[in-house]
Order: C-alpha cells, then sequence, then structure tokens
C-alpha cells in the first residue's frame, strides 16, 4: 500500500469510528459490496444481521468504496446469484457527470453543478409529475463522487421485471418518440375542382399542437413549441441559429419568411391548438426544431444500464467516497437546490491541521468556504488533502522529503 493509500485509509478509520453508516430499509435482505485500498476488486456477497457487525466492519477493514444491493433477497450472502433468491428491487436513477456533454472540459465543481441541475429535471419533471412518485418515496442522494442517485422502493415498483424499467428509461431519455404523434396530421378540405366533369376536393395536411393541459410528452412538446415561437420571432436570426441548431445552414431570406408567417400567426397556434395559419413548409421546419434541438434538451441525463438492472449495488449512504473522501449523503428535494457537496459533503472528522501535500498539477477549487490556489509542495487542512489525494490531483507529503520523515 502507497503512502496515498495509508493516508486516506488512517482518515477514512477516524470517519467511521465516529460515524456509522445509514442503514437502507430491510438491510438484512440486502447484499453488501465493498473495495479495499489494498485491492482492486470488489468484494461482494456479505451480508450483515446487525448494524454493530456492519460497524465493526467498517471499522475494521476501512472499506475505500462501500455500496449495497438495490435489490432484496432471501439469503442475499449467498455465493451465486440464483442462490440468494430475488424478492424485489428499488426503482434506481444514477446521474454521473461524466455523461455530461462537455464533462472533460469542466471543472470538478461545474460538473457538479450541472449534474445537480440534471437531478432537479429527473425528479421535478419526471419523477414527481409524469410519473406520479410523491417527494416521500424519492429517496435522493450525492454519490460522494460526481452525480447524485435517486432510489424509490415504493411497494409499487419493487417486482418491476427489467423490460418495465428499461421502458422507463426510453420515456425519461425520448428515447422513440414518434413526433407525428405529438404534432399529428389534420386533413383540411381545400377546395372543389372539376376534374374530367367530376368534382374532387382538394385535400390540405395540417399539423395539430398538443391541448392545453396534456401530460407526458405531449404537454413538454407544447411548452417547448411556445419558446421556439417566441424566440424566433423575437430574437435575430444568428441568436436563433446558435440556440438551434437544426436552423444553422437555412438562407436569411428563409429565416425572414419563417419569422413573419410566425409573427402572423403566433397567436392563433396556440389558440386553435394547430398549425394551419402557418406555411407547411414552416410547420415541418418548426416539427424539425422540436425533434433535434429542443426534445433531446428536455431528457434527463441517467446512466440508462442502472435502472434496468434489478441486481446492481449502489453507494451505501453515510458511507465515504474513496476517489474523494466525500460523504454519500442523503439529502430532501428541498435540500438538493442548494446542495454543494464541497461544503456540505465535508465529514467533520477531517480536521483542519496543517497537511503537507505534493501537487501533480496546479489546481484551484472552493471547500468550506475557503478558495484554494495551489502548486507544488504546499500546505493545505486535512479535509482538503483527503480531497486531493482521493482525487489523484496531488500525493501526501512532501515528496522532497524522504520517506521515514512521513511516516
Amino acid at each position: 500500500m502507497d503512502r496515498n493509500s495509508r493516508f486516506l485509509l488512517k482518515s477514512f478509520r477516524k470517519y467511521y469510528k465516529e460515524n456509522p453508516p445509514e442503514l437502507p430499509d430491510r438491510f438484512t435482505k440486502r447484499e453488501f459490496g465493498f473495495m479495499f485500498f489494498d485491492s482492486g476488486m470488489v468484494q461482494r456477497h456479505i451480508g450483515f444481521p446487525n448494524m454493530d457487525e456492519l460497524r465493526r466492519f467498517m471499522i475494521g477493514r476501512v472499506p475505500s468504496h462501500s455500496y449495497y444491493s438495490t435489490a432484496y433477497y432471501r439469503k442475499p450472502a449467498a455465493p451465486t446469484m440464483e442462490e440468494k433468491e430475488w424478492l424485489g428491487a428499488e426503482l434506481i436513477f444514477d446521474l454521473d457527470a461524466d455523461h455530461l456533454a462537455g464533462a472533460e472540459s469542466m471543472t470538478y465543481s461545474e460538473m457538479l453543478l450541472q449534474i445537480r441541475g440534471e437531478m432537479i429535471r429527473l425528479v421535478d419533471s419526471f419523477l414527481t409529475s409524469d410519473l406520479g412518485f410523491s417527494e416521500k418515496e424519492i429517496h435522493l442522494t450525492f454519490s460522494g463522487g460526481r452525480g447524485y442517485h435517486a432510489h424509490i422502493p415504493a411497494p409499487s415498483v419493487l417486482g418491476l421485471g427489467t423490460q418495465e424499467r428499461r421502458e422507463l428509461v426510453d420515456y425519461i431519455t425520448c428515447n422513440g418518440l414518434d413526433m407525428d404523434r405529438v404534432f399529428p396530421f389534420q386533413e383540411t378540405a381545400l377546395s372543389q375542382m372539376r376534374v374530367g366533369g367530376a368534382s374532387r376536393t382538394s385535400v390540405g395536411r395540417d399539423r395539430l399542437i398538443p391541448e392545453a393541459g396534456s401530460g407526458g410528452w405531449s404537454g413538454k412538446m407544447r411548452e417547448g413549441l411556445m419558446g421556439v415561437v417566441n424566440d424566433v420571432c423575437d430574437l435575430d436570426f444568428d441568436v436563433v441559429r446558435r440556440i438551434y441548431p437544426s436552423l444553422k445552414g437555412s438562407r436569411k431570406s428563409s429565416m425572414e419568411s419563417l419569422q413573419k408567417d410566425l409573427r402572423g400567426g403566433r397567436k392563433a397556434l396556440f389558440e386553435r391548438n394547430n398549425m394551419a395559419a402557418l406555411d407547411r413548409g414552416h410547420q415541418e421546419t418548426l416539427v424539425r426544431i422540436m425533434r433535434e434541438d429542443v426534445a433531446p434538451r428536455m431528457t434527463s441525463e441517467i446512466d440508462k444500464p442502472v435502472t434496468p438492472d434489478i441486481k446492481r449495488i449502489i453507494r451505501l449512504p453515510g458511507s465515504v467516497h474513496g476517489k474523494t473522501g466525500l460523504r454519500v449523503t442523503t439529502i430532501t428535494r428541498d435540500q438538493l437546490s442548494g446542495f454543494d457537496p464541497l461544503e456540505d459533503a465535508v465529514p467533520d472528522s477531517y480536521s483542519d491541521a496543517p497537511t503537507k501535500v505534493t501537487m501533480k498539477r496546479d489546481y484551484e477549487f472552493r471547500m468550506k468556504g475557503e478558495d484554494f490556489r495551489l502548486s507544488g509542495e504546499t500546505e493545505v487542512p486535512e479535509y482538503a488533502a483527503v480531497f486531493l489525494v482521493g482525487r489523484k490531483a496531488a500525493d501526501y507529503g512532501h515528496l522532497s522529503e524522504s520517506k521515514e520523515a512521513l511516516f
């Protein structure tokens, strides 16, 4: 075990002596899994009969990462999944910042801020709104690393299989949304004409708009379309092209025509719930914007493989994350809006004592109300040292000193 691992192990042991992990409901029916500082493998198929046994394990073994099963089992410590006898599983949604577009260029704090917004959207736009879960049924946690988890242990979802859970993922991620069903065609008689002595009716096809108060994706698309129409009517063309990339190649004359048409028919669109007041080419332009630009922004960046997995293990609330030293923290929906992991998930057991570290690269961050701008050999509070060493942004100690002087 290297010096960095020994430092983190010492800090984690101090934490676990003062802070027992939070127990999930029916924890004796859960499988537990752990990783350790001296091993890169996950040790699974562990069960605990009571809280004291789990706490002694955490203090004695000091895991670097701690997990528990989202599933309930008759025999959680059985060595194979078949022998465990699956009884049901929570519904889980995992949001991790590494799935965000452009994550590689973001700072840690920027990633945390954006992924928090994604979790807020998931809860407010999908879980409580479309799917009808109450806030009490949704248990939220900060993962300790780069994301958030939503656990739903409601009896109504425990028996859902992989396919049903995958359908929920498809709904939330807008996979397979049919714009011809959201904005269906309505045939309209335009005129009568004589052809070969017979009378024929000319028929036009105009797009309908979901009615006010529509639920699900229909309601989301109506609101999104209102935003598109207002933007095209009120903003400069260059700004509109930036907001809606599907219009990037549009000529100025086409944009002027679309804008003029929308300005004249803006009010009628949503009073009549159809696009009949618009040129049909402009109707299709709006549908393309909704499909290519708007709908993807209304989804939530969930980790797609996690939710359908009915035998998943996930971070144990109250444990600490081996790559940050931050606590896996249970929060309410109200707390989520202002939650800052580098303020609210820093364990109190980490002290303010000056701790020597050697930076691997220049690093700036804000933690517990203090701004840090670090390079080279320096000293920081212990809580910051744990974070930096866990993030592999620094080595514990001053490397110019002898190894013996550090321990």
